[in-house]
């Protein structure tokens, strides 16, 4: 064969959830004849190498053990992967190539590697395993993964939370696996807060045979990037259903530093899951990422609005993101807005509305204009590099 007939197949499979997540791999096995699953058991890292198997449903067919680099048992797991995977392309008969992720690895820094090898590797789809019932638990976990185990890095600070809300959010088809024997079963409230937190990926049954089909069908890693990107992220929408509200919180004027700041705390803990984009009246040029789960917030800049560029750095901009820009521009202000959203059970709607429109410019310290605003107390400077 020759061409994307020659190409095996690739279909990455991850979850926290590790009983749900083999459980799918193993159907995906049993139901898709000539499929293979690749999984590095990161486990065993302690040992200082990651130990990798691969089984089809027969069960194993070979194992091995990969060096860790710099003591980093992730980057052995990248060392490792795509030569396997090519080798189980050159082999000439595989149908399709499952990559089992180990609990906390993320699935979008992989989709990037199998992506970027090239023929004859085609990554055709994505998906992370989910039990309804553990989302709550999971987003509300603080603790650091390194404090239970699931580090994949001696510099891993990731905690639960947010591993688990990125491994949520990143791809296009959700995995809906069933409960283990000591997780009580999924409710109504579990399923409308997984449904709101992934609105633009596929829901599907684990046992309902068409998993590995759906993991066929393709997957483009620039529009998943896109997906989650502060600048233009596919966020949750107004709704409240089964208990479970999200929150759509727009506006056009900026937040005061210090306001914002003091209001931190409960505003963080407001949500189960908050996401979006801000800025502040004394950054003006900067936007802002909002990502908060476990209690734990994180601000990051994610680079200039499109408003602060020279027109003729628009070329350099993706497309998407210049899309996503239209569809909100302001007269003065251009792109620059707030776009939070908060999911949880037994949301404070009006609280939180109270509180956000607390935080922005009163009438008066808007009017005074832009030179004033960068005079304010920089009060993020412990958060984001100083303002110079």
């Amino acid at each position: 064969m020759s061409g994307d007939q020659a190409r095996l197949p690739v279909a990455i499979v991850a979850g926290l959830h590790t009983d749900a997540r083999q459980a799918a791999v193993e159907q995906i096995l049993r139901r898709v004849p000539g499929s293979v699953a690749l999984h590095h058991d990161l486990t065993s890292a302690v040992d200082s190498a990651v130990h990798r198997t691969v089984r089809d449903a027969g069960g194993l067919l070979s194992s091995g053990d990969a060096p860790l680099v710099n003591d980093c048992a992730c980057c052995a797991l990248r060392e490792d992967l795509v030569p396997e995977l090519l080798r189980l392309a050159q082999e000439g008969k595989y149908r399709l190539a499952v990559v089992e992720l180990w609990d906390s690895v993320e699935p979008q820094a992989m989709a990037r590697v199998i992506a970027a090898s090239g023929a004859p590797l085609a990554l055709t789809g994505v998906t992370t395993v989910i039990d309804p019932a553990l989302v709550l638990p999971y987003l509300s976990n603080g603790d650091d993964l390194a404090d239970v185990g699931l580090a994949a890095a001696p510099t891993d600070q990731r905690t639960v939370a947010d591993t688990f809300a990125r491994q949520l959010e990143y791809p296009t088809v959700i995995a809906v696996g069933e409960h283990g024997e000591d997780v009580e079963a999924a409710d109504d409230t579990d399923h409308a807060l997984l449904a709101q937190l992934t609105p633009g990926a596929r829901k599907v049954r684990v046992d309902s045979g068409a998993l590995g089909a759906v993991l066929l069908a393709g997957f483009d890693v620039a529009a998943a990037a896109t997906r989650v990107h502060p600048a233009c992220a596919l966020l949750p929408q107004e709704c409240d259903e089964h208990g479970v509200s999200t929150l759509v919180w727009r506006r056009e004027r900026p937040f005061h530093p210090q306001r914002l700041y003091a209001a931190l705390e409960d505003l963080t803990c407001a949500g189960a899951r908050s996401r979006g984009r801000f800025w502040l009246a004394d950054r003006p040029d900067t936007l802002l990422s909002w990502d908060a789960a476990g209690g734990a917030l994180c601000v990051e800049s994610a680079g200039p609005w499109l408003a602060a560029l020279p027109d003729a750095a628009w070329e350099m901009v993706p497309a998407e993101r210049r899309l996503a820009a239209s569809l909100d521009w302001h007269p003065e202000h251009g792109d620059r807005c707030q776009y939070l959203t908060f999911t949880s059970p037994d949301l404070d709607r009006d609280g939180l509305l109270t509180l956000l429109d607390s935080c922005l410019l009163t009438d008066d310290e808007y009017a005074a204009g832009s030179d004033r605003w960068k005079q304010l107390p920089h009060a993020f400077d412990g958060l984001l590099d100083p303002v110079t």
